[in-house]
């Protein structure tokens, strides 16, 4: 197996960064000898395919300038004061895991309010789709009721240990629920 080292690494991005930057500067310097020729910018798009901004910072460079410089300034720093949806999210929490006798069987198809996604079907035969609903219910429910009619308990506690769920989520259910947190240790 041939070693190589980062100055070869280097130098060969170096290379085709150079190749590259005067390929683009020869390919605007001919878009704008045809754009000069008479050939409007709809028509080099059409014919290229390139984007229209692709061709509006070919015709001129300064606007494909300003557009890199923009893109290298640091990134806004959001205020002082600012917590994450996260962690201002209101999640529900059911009082017990006995009163959620949501559907077991068949095909579950979740409300618009719960899953938006264009697919809240569910086939509760798949343990996958039942991770998925479970945690897209956990995730969504606006009140107790939808914990009720969707979620089952003992699916619920089976489940616990393999669900993705957000930390504040989970954290809030294992405070209710300490043995949730058990399982999931155990896992």
């Amino acid at each position: 197996m041939t070693r190589y080292s980062e100055d070869e690494l280097r130098a060969l991005i170096a290379e085709y960064e150079a190749v590259r930057s005067t390929a683009l500067a020869r390919r605007d310097e001919q878009l704008r000898a045809f754009h000069a020729a008479g050939w409007r910018p709809v028509d080099i798009q059409r014919v290229t395919g390139y984007s229209r901004e692709t061709i509006r910072q070919a015709l001129r460079p300064e606007v494909r300038r300003a557009a890199n410089t923009s893109r290298r300034k640091a990134p806004a720093r959001p205020p002082a004061d600012y917590v994450p949806y996260g962690d201002r999210k209101p999640y529900v929490v059911a009082d017990s895991l006995t009163e959620l006798r949501g559907p077991t069987t068949g095909v579950a198809r979740l409300p618009v309010h719960l899953d938006w996604s264009g697919h809240p079907e569910y086939d509760l035969s798949r343990p996958a789709r039942v991770a998925s609903m479970y945690k897209t219910v956990l995730s969504e429910a606006a009140s107790v009721d939808d914990l009720r009619t969707w979620l089952d308990g003992e699916t619920l506690q089976r489940l616990w240990p393999a669900l993705w769920l957000p930390v504040r989520l989970r954290r809030l259910w294992e405070d209710r629920f300490p043995h949730l947190a058990d399982t999931s240790a155990a896992a």
